[in-house]
């Protein structure tokens, strides 16, 4: 396996781990929003608005950054080697 092959490999398995953990925090926040909010109200003092908002905010800027650092090099690298 060349250097190139390893790191399209690496990107690639990145790239899933990292959506399956995106994945993973929208369902808890689906399936479990109640309780999620209730945990974390008991440190902060927060509506339920702006704990809505900071998750969909968080998982917003997650995926940018998995796209931004795990899928546009992968896709570069693909591109590259056709």
């Amino acid at each position: 396996m060349t250097f190139i092959g390893f790191v399209f490999r690496v990107l690639l398995w990145s790239t899933a781990a990292n959506f399956a953990l995106l994945l993973l925090w929208a369902l808890l926040f689906i399936f479990a929003g109640d309780l999620m909010f209730k945990l974390h109200s008991r440190w902060f003092k927060l509506s339920r608005e702006t704990f809505d908002a900071i998750h969909y905010s968080g998982m917003a800027f997650y995926k940018l950054l998995i796209l931004f650092f795990n899928a546009m090099p992968l896709l570069a690298l693909w591109l590259a080697a056709h």
